[in-house]
């Protein structure tokens, strides 16, 4: 190894930072597919309608919110992200033991509540750990950090078709126990080895890329670059408004997918019950092979070019979900949705954590809020259509927003330039 290379090595911490939030995004993965691939047994298991569960899906949104506002407030303290992380993954214990244990719907409520704030402390988190990573080790790397939320995600969806198939007497909750178990092991990962960057003075970017096409943008980058844009505690609300457009976009699909889908093959498709959640492992199976190949299109190809080529085929995904008539085909479109999805949200947060380096958290965790946004578009907007109309309908306005991203993906930067070693940012691990 020459002395360049030796230099821009990541240490032995940022390599066990890099385990343990890979640990925080599969324990992220595994529980949402849980939660939300159970919710068509809720629905038989308490008698309740799809209007109820489009009430509990805004209410995890709303609640998630919060929980990424104090997940800004924890990442100020001495702790940082990796006391944002930690908390989040233990609400998220807390929230499957009491959601596999409720004997009523108000119980099941109250589950799911204290999901939503795990929920968000746990998105930011992730988030904020991933971006430090990505900064200490020089090169793109968000896209691969999300493969095991996807990873087990599928596994979540497997885990909730198989106890389908277990013989009757068996409690419902059972499926969601592995979701703690994994949550519990992943915090005790994150409180031991996860990153926390301590700036001393003010941090340039770690990872240059050539000015985006933005006039706003640029500005915010330059500025940046000179230090000027980090002084006090703002944060630049323009250029997180721009990705905040693709995080939305992104959201409203992944939402929509994540708790329809099984629903949406069961209900729309007549699909049996040990099948209709195999349209969102499909959708995850996709996706994953998408986030591990999205880094290197990067750095190949830029940002830009990446996120248009994949918001088109996730757009002719979802399309192609409008228009199934059978259960082949829509799993087949949920397939190609995921396959185009993938690299998006992770691109977004990547490219967040480069407009105001000396605040990232504070950014990623303002560019968090619009995945609940997203989120309850998606969630919320396609039940709801869905209830005073078809399915079909609800999942067409995701078809729209993504094809809107298409028109935006020039603004996202283009190839990345040499990362620039920054040597003023200290590791911190205890």
């Amino acid at each position: 190894m020459d002395a360049v290379t030796a230099a821009r090595a990541p240490g032995p911490g940022a390599r066990a930072a890099r385990v343990a939030v890979s640990g925080g995004f599969a324990a992220q993965g595994l529980v949402y597919a849980l939660v939300l691939t159970s919710l068509e047994g809720f629905k038989d298991r308490f008698g309740i309608d799809d209007g109820q569960v489009t009430l509990v899906v805004l209410g995890v949104c709303v609640v998630a919110a919060l929980g990424t506002w104090l997940a800004d407030a924890v990442a100020r303290t001495d702790g940082g992200s990796r006391r944002v992380l930690t908390l989040g993954l233990v609400v998220l214990v807390a929230a499957v033991v009491v959601a596999a244990s409720a004997a009523t719907f108000p119980v099941l409520a109250g589950g799911f509540a204290v999901y939503g704030l795990g929920l968000g402390l746990v998105d930011a988190g992730t988030n904020m750990q991933a971006v430090s990573v990505q900064r200490a080790y020089g090169r793109s790397l968000l896209t691969g950090l999300y493969a095991p939320w996807t990873v087990a995600g599928i596994v979540g969806a497997l885990v909730v078709s198989g106890a389908a198939r277990l013989p009757a007497g068996v409690p419902d909750g059972v499926a969601l126990l592995p979701g703690a178990v994994v949550a519990a092991a992943a915090a005790v990962l994150v409180a031991r080895w996860g990153w926390r960057s301590v700036p001393v003075d003010v941090t340039p970017p770690d990872i240059r890329t050539e000015p985006p096409a933005d006039p706003d943008v640029r500005r915010a980058v330059v500025t940046d670059l000179d230090g000027s844009g980090l002084r006090g505690t703002s944060t630049p609300w323009g250029p997180v408004l721009l990705l905040g457009l693709g995080v939305v976009a992104f959201y409203v699909a992944d939402s929509a997918v994540s708790t329809w889908s099984t629903i949406y093959l069961g209900d729309v498709l007549l699909a049996p019950s040990a099948v209709a959640p195999l349209a969102y492992a499909a959708y995850l199976v996709t996706t994953l092979g998408s986030r591990l190949t999205g880094d290197l299109c990067v750095r190949r190809w830029g940002t830009g070019p990446v996120i248009r080529v994949a918001a088109l085929v996730g757009a002719l995904g979802l399309a192609l979900v409008v228009v199934a008539g059978t259960v082949p085909l829509g799993l087949l479109g949920f397939a190609l949705a995921g396959a185009g999805l993938g690299p998006i949200a992770p691109l977004c947060f990547s490219a967040a954590g480069t407009l105001a380096p000396g605040h990232a958290d504070a950014v990623v965790a303002r560019l968090n809020v619009f995945n609940y946004v997203g989120a309850v578009l998606g969630g919320v907007l396609v039940g709801a259509l869905a209830t005073a109309s078809t399915f079909r309908i609800g999942f067409a306005v995701p078809v729209l927003l993504v094809l809107a991203v298409v028109a935006i993906a020039g603004r996202f930067g283009r190839r990345p330039t040499a990362p620039t070693p920054d040597p003023r940012t200290q590791e911190v691990r205890t």
